[in-house]
């Protein structure tokens, strides 16, 4: 069964209720050893983490150029295998319920208000960046970093998007990965503290130190055969295409 808009929107409701439920029988599971995320209306999630003994070392890549190097007309023939033709619009993709599934903020990434492109991708590729934001969290757990949820910056463009784009930006290409619906951009300088609410307020952490944590996280996802992947310095992102 696919994952529509309305199916999402219902089931993360769902979710949402069942934890107020248990979080209202058992008050306990709300101490301060609970982390919080959600969507950006305020619903909000609680988990009760343990504690970690020793925090593992964060290490980053060597480099980020070399680790991604992956250009646009790599990923452009991955996206055209793996993906769909081209949408003309929202409505387009909305139509597209046995191909294309709604992606929306959830507890473990929090996607951008979208100016250019529309929130939908392929099974697949909406799958790779669930893993991404949950792998994240873990890796922020275990090195002792408060958590936080990345940010998507780009998803589906459909062909109104490519031709409203190429208007302000001349150098916008008009055979875009995004077209295909494998691909999204993930933004590597901001990021959405988790907090909870009832707690203590979480310390501080440099937006370099929180990229160092991901570009990890990608490495092993790009080595691991589950993506390509470009580092964007204009941009300020990683821009990635499913495998």
């Amino acid at each position: 069964m696919k994952l529509t808009k309305n199916r999402y929107l219902a089931g993360f409701t769902a979710v949402v209720l069942f934890l107020a439920c248990i979080r209202w029988a058992f008050p306990s599971v709300a101490d301060s050893n609970t982390a919080t995320s959600g969507e950006s209306n305020d619903a909000e999630v609680n988990v009760t983490l343990p504690s970690i003994d020793k925090p593992h070392k964060i290490r980053s890549v060597a480099s980020y150029k070399e680790s991604f190097p992956d250009t646009n007309a790599v990923q452009l023939s991955a996206a055209q295998k793996w993906g769909v033709s081209p949408v003309k619009n929202r409505e387009d993709a909305e139509a597209r319920k046995r191909e294309l599934v709604y992606v929306g903020s959830n507890p473990y990434y929090h996607v951008d208000k979208l100016y250019s492109s529309i929130p939908y991708l392929v099974p697949h590729a909406a799958a790779l960046l669930q893993d991404i934001g949950e792998t994240f969290f873990d890796s922020l757990y275990v090195k002792g970093v408060p958590l936080h949820r990345i940010i998507v910056t780009s998803v589906l463009r459909s062909q109104e998007d490519v031709v409203k784009l190429r208007r302000r930006n001349g150098n916008a290409t008009e055979n875009s990965c995004h077209l295909y619906g494998t691909t999204f951009d993930i933004c590597y300088n901001r990021y959405e503290t988790v907090e909870d609410p009832d707690g203590p307020a979480r310390r501080a952490v440099r937006n370099d130190t929180l990229k160092w944590v991901l570009s990890e996280v990608l490495r092993d996802m790009r080595e691991q055969g589950r993506c390509y992947i470009k580092y964007e310095v204009k941009q300020g992102c990683f821009h990635m295409t499913v495998r």
